[in-house]
């Protein structure tokens, strides 16, 4: 049993002093309110907030940060760069990229990590000799950087609502079948802090007329999807079907508790309807929409629907919690005008708890029963000083963070992550992807 004295936390969404919290086997057991620190305490300075739930990430776009702002373009033309980095990864680059990039974002204060998983094959199309070896790899890479992950073991057919199958640069995402993805996903092996999701990459890369099939082999486990990121998608879905990509997901009865609909962009009413009525979660990542230029999402018209909302960092441009928190709501005050759209409570909801249960984790609460993952934020720095403690979270960085706890375990203390350095750890990982990418030029 490890007691944690916190010198502020949030609790039931509210601020409060003086908190002790005791872990054992990883969850929550005790929490007391006004209680004192005992000896052997770690003690928590600042406010401890829950750990912070990425409901939707590409571990490997992370090695396109930084270049890929030359000559303009839109979504489809950065897509091109991105398939010319997924062609050079092997199993071991992929585990050493993986590692730095979650070790980055526990770091920054993420605690759980949905990884939207399409790298399943050698870049010709071929299985490894292992065949779920870029899978082990995720998960390894996970396991060292001392995050949650949710695996979303992703279907990626290329026989989407255009037809044919996948082109060359997308041989390495494809399965011949539903069938031979599901026995792949169903022999991935995992460990205390990993779970095997699913995910269908979109109406795209996967025909409508066999989201049935996927629904029948994935009940009672997160299910995700891309929907309606770009108008193109729309556009193509309406022309073949007659039909948006959201309706396409209810006819097949995919819509539900167990259902995020990733980006959600470009909703229509009955869209909205839809995903509110069936309590869906659509996974918003303000960073990222904004980089690719996808557009605004209708965010507070999906809550008032009766949707939830979680938030990624997608691409990894960018990797901070309250970045995204802040944007979801910097975001509505742009398409509105209006301010205070979300309340501070609600947005670090959907950056927690919300996350969390769209990923398959009870978690994102400091709560008895929970799992015990924390994560505390300076409040003395140039960014925090003077704020309120209760909104905090939208004045904070990544850089704020000073201790994270994943399962109980002290990931990151004092601002260091216990695998140290993890500049360097990134800057040596994408090094030796260029260097392999310069020998298949």
């Amino acid at each position: 049993m490890t007691g944690f004295w916190c010198e502020s936390a949030v609790i039931g969404g509210v601020v409060v002093r003086s908190v002790r919290i005791e872990e054992s086997a990883g969850l929550i057991s005790s929490v007391g309110v006004g209680s004192g620190a005992l000896e052997g305490d770690r003690v928590l300075r600042g406010l401890v907030l829950p750990g912070f739930a990425n409901g939707h990430s590409h571990a490997f776009h992370r090695a396109l940060r930084g270049r890929t702002h030359d000559g303009g373009g839109t979504f489809w033309t950065w897509r091109e760069q991105m398939y010319r980095v997924a062609a050079v990864l092997t199993p071991e680059s992929y585990h050493a990229l993986a590692t730095a990039v979650f070790a980055e974002m526990v770091l920054a204060g993420y605690t759980v990590v949905g990884e939207f998983h399409y790298l399943h094959h050698r870049a010709d199309g071929s299985p490894h000799p292992v065949g779920t070896a870029m899978e082990d790899a995720v998960i390894a890479a996970a396991d060292r950087a001392g995050i949650r992950l949710t695996l979303l073991d992703t279907l990626y057919l290329g026989n989407g609502v255009a037809g044919g199958g996948p082109d060359p640069t997308q041989q390495r995402f494809a399965d011949a079948s539903v069938a031979t993805w599901a026995d792949r996903r169903s022999s991935i092996s995992v460990g205390s802090l990993a779970r095997v999701g699913a995910a269908i990459h979109s109406v795209r890369a996967v025909s409508p007329e066999l989201f049935r099939e996927v629904g029948a082999l994935t009940a009672g486990i997160p299910l995700h999807a891309h929907v309606s990121e770009q108008r193109a998608e729309n556009e193509a879905a309406l022309a073949a079907t007659g039909r948006t990509p959201t309706e396409l997901f209810a006819d097949a009865g995919l819509l539900g508790p167990h259902f995020t609909a990733v980006h959600g962009t470009h909703l229509t009413p009955s869209d909205l309807s839809l995903l509110g009525d069936s309590s869906s979660t659509v996974c918003f990542c303000p960073t990222t929409e904004r980089d690719l230029a996808d557009g605004i999402g209708p965010a507070s018209a999906l809550v008032n629907a009766g949707a939830r909302l979680s938030l990624g960092s997608d691409q990894n441009a960018v990797i901070d919690p309250f970045e995204e928190l802040r944007g979801l709501e910097m975001d509505e005050r742009l398409a509105t005008g209006e301010r205070g759209r979300f309340t501070p409570a609600h947005l670090l909801t959907a950056a927690t708890a919300d996350g969390y249960s769209s990923l398959g984790w009870n978690g994102g609460r400091i709560e008895v029963g929970e799992v015990c993952d924390l994560v505390a934020i300076s409040l003395t720095t140039p960014r925090t000083a003077g704020a309120e403690p209760s909104q905090a979270w939208l004045a904070a960085t990544a850089s704020d963070v000073t201790d994270v706890i994943v399962g109980g375990q002290l990931r990151v203390s004092d601002g260091s992550h216990s695998l140290g350095n993890v500049g360097d750890l990134l800057a040596t990982a994408i090094e030796k992807l260029d260097a392999i990418e310069r020998l298949h030029r």
